[in-house]
């Protein structure tokens, strides 16, 4: 069991902690200190009371503001699993095509003219820019979200 030496507004309190929490205690003693010194004339119970009440203030505004960003959390999280899962079957559909194309490499010709590696090519290309352009679409709507 810790024990730490407060001071807020000139007085000195002897506090119990737990072992590792010292630091954290004289840290929040400091905050509390400064809103005591900026609440002006009273008695020092006033002025420990309105401290509290604009830390409780305080306190819960942060919480309603985690509130509000949480669902937008939870949608972004959504959008980067959704983008994952395009980017995992763009790449699975980039793998199925380029082996195509490897077998379409070696395959030996169906007919005696001269292979003409340039006539599956188009379909490839257009395929890899579908591709390109739906990830993309995907980054942008990312960024956009962030």
């Amino acid at each position: 069991m810790g024990d730490v030496k407060l001071s807020i507004a000139g007085r000195a309190y002897d506090v119990h902690c737990a072992d590792g929490q010292e630091p954290q205690l004289l840290n929040l003693a400091t905050v509390v200190d400064e809103k005591v010194r900026a609440m002006p004339g009273g008695t020092e119970v006033r002025q420990l009371l309105f401290a509290a009440l604009m830390l409780a203030d305080e306190a819960q505004e942060a919480k309603g503001k985690a509130a509000k960003a949480e669902p937008q959390s939870d949608s972004l999280r959504a959008a980067v699993a959704l983008a994952e899962s395009r980017e995992a079957q763009a790449r699975d559909e980039l793998k199925a095509a380029l082996a195509e194309l490897d077998a379409l490499k070696k395959a030996p010709p169906s007919n005696p003219a001269p292979p003409n590696p340039t006539s599956a090519k188009p379909s490839h290309d257009r395929a890899l820019l579908q591709i390109a352009d739906r990830i993309e679409t995907l980054a942008t709507r990312i960024e956009q979200m962030s």
